[in-house]
C-alpha cells in the first residue's frame, strides 16, 4: 500500500478471478458507494497470460513512493519471468521510468528507499531468504548481501536525520535486527546484522515514521504496535480491533500530510470484509525530513499541548509585568499630583488585566472510516 496526492495504490495477491495485481483508488469521494479500483497504470500493462510479455506487471507486491513522486513497485514474477522492479513517474502521467529485471524468481516481499545526496538506493526483503537485495537507481545495478542464519521478512529504515539503520525481522520469528546502511552499499558480500530485541509476535509488515517510531503488524494478530527506536525496546498499542481471523489483517502507509492510512481485512465477517481507515497522526514517512505536520499521537510528545502551555506561561508572565508597571505608574502619578496641589483631584485607578488561566487542550485523533470494499470493480 502507498499513498501519493489524491490516490491510494494497492497490490493484490495473484488468485483466480484477480485480473490485475496493482490498482489505484481515490483518497476521497462525494459518495458512500464503494470506490472503483482502476488498474495501474493501465489494463494493457498487466500480464493476463502466465507465458506472456515479461515487460508487463505479473504479481505486484511491495510499494513505495519517493520524495519526488515516483512509485516503486516490486513484481514477484513467475515461472516464465524473473522478479522485477518498476518505477513510475506519478507527476508525469504515470510514465514508466524503469524496469529492472533481477536474476531470481519469486519470494520478493517489501522495500524501503534510501535517498542520499549521490544516489537513491532500494533495500529489498525476500520472504524467508537469508539475504538483502540492494538496487542503485543511478547505476541501474543490483547486488545481494547474504545474512547467514537470518531469513529476512519485514523491513524498515530509520529517519534521515541520523546515521541510518536498516531494521528487519526474522522470518517466522519475533527477533528484530538492525544493520548500518553503510555496510550495504559496498556490493556483494556478507552482512552482519545485530539482534536488538524481540517483538511480542511475528511481524509481516513494518513502517518507520520520520520521528523514529516503527509501526508493526503481526501474523494472525488483531492489533498494530509501535516502538520509539530512540528508547529501549518497548511496544505500545497503536491500533486494536476485535478478532479478524486473517493471516495478514492489515496493510498501511503514511502520506505527506501526516495521515496514517490502513486497510483492515476480516475474511469471516459479513460484508463488507474490507475497511479503509485513516487517522491524523502528525508525522510523515521516514522518507520525509524530520519535521512534524501537527499534533502527535498519544505517547509521542503531544506537540500542540506543549506549545499551548508554553504560550500561556509566557502570557501569564507578561501580564504580571504589565500589572507591576501600571502599579508603579499610578503611584508615581499620585505622588506627583500631591506635590503640586494638596487639593488635587484623586486619580481613578485603571482596571488591571485579568491573569491568564492555563488550560490544556488535548487533541484526539479518531480513525475515520472512508469506505468498504467487497469486489474489485475494474475500469477497463
Amino acid at each position: 500500500m502507498a499513498v501519493f496526492g489524491r490516490r491510494i495504490f494497492l497490490s493484490f495477491e495473484k488468485f483466480a478471478g484477480i485480473p490485475v495485481t496493482l490498482v489505484s483508488l481515490p483518497t476521497s469521494s462525494d459518495s458512500y458507494a464503494p470506490p472503483k479500483l482502476t488498474p495501474f497504470p493501465s489494463w494493457d500493462l498487466h500480464m493476463h497470460d502466465e507465458n506472456g510479455d515479461c515487460n508487463k506487471i505479473e504479481v505486484a507486491t511491495g510499494l513505495e513512493v519517493d520524495s519526488v513522486g515516483r512509485l516503486w513497485v516490486l513484481d514477484d514474477g513467475g515461472n516464465h519471468c524473473n522478479t522485477k522492479l518498476w518505477i513510475f513517474d506519478l507527476t508525469n502521467k504515470d510514465q514508466t521510468k524503469l524496469i529492472h529485471h533481477f536474476p531470481f524468481h519469486y519470494n520478493i516481499h517489501d522495500l524501503v528507499l534510501d535517498e542520499t545526496p549521490n544516489e537513491t538506493l532500494a533495500y529489498i526483503a525476500r520472504w524467508g531468504e537469508s539475504d538483502i537485495v540492494v538496487f542503485s537507481l543511478e547505476r541501474k545495478l543490483s547486488w545481494i548481501l547474504s545474512t547467514p542464519g537470518i531469513e529476512v521478512s519485514s523491513i524498515a529504515l530509520s529517519p534521515k536525520n541520523e546515521p541510518r539503520q536498516l531494521y528487519f525481522s526474522k522470518y517466522n520469528s519475533t527477533e528484530l535486527y538492525s544493520i548500518p546502511v553503510s555496510a550495504l552499499c559496498k556490493g556483494t558480500g556478507t552482512a552482519n546484522p545485530e539482534v536488538i530485541g524481540n517483538w511480542t509476535a511475528r511481524p509481516y509488515r513494518m513502517l518507520m515514521d520520520n520521528q523514529g517510531t516503527i509501526y508493526a503488524a503481526f501474523r494472525e494478530e488483531n492489533h498494530i504496535h509501535s516502538w520509539n527506536t530512540s528508547q529501549p525496546h518497548q511496544e505500545q498499542y497503536f491500533y486494536k480491533v476485535g478478532k479478524l481471523y486473517t493471516l495478514w489483517p492489515f496493510c498501511f502507509s503514511l502520506d505527506s500530510s501526516g495521515i496514517f492510512w490502513m486497510f483492515e481485512l476480516n475474511k469471516t465477517a459479513a460484508m463488507p470484509r474490507y475497511r479503509l481507515l485513516k487517522a491524523a497522526v502528525g508525522v510523515k514517512s521516514y522518507i520525509s525530513d524530520s519535521t512534524t505536520t501537527g499534533g502527535r499521537v498519544a505517547g509521542k510528545g503531544q506537540t500542540y499541548e506543549s506549545a499551548l502551555i508554553d504560550s500561556l506561561a509566557f502570557l501569564l508572565v507578561l501580564s504580571c509585568f504589565i500589572i507591576l508597571w501600571l502599579s508603579l505608574r499610578i503611584r508615581k502619578s499620585k505622588k506627583s499630583n500631591k506635590q503640586r496641589d494638596a487639593g488635587a483631584i484623586e486619580m481613578e485607578t485603571l482596571p488591571l488585566p485579568n491573569s491568564v488561566s492555563q488550560e490544556m487542550v488535548v487533541q484526539g485523533f479518531e480513525n475515520v472510516l472512508y469506505s468498504a470494499l467487497h469486489r474489485a470493480t475494474i475500469n477497463t
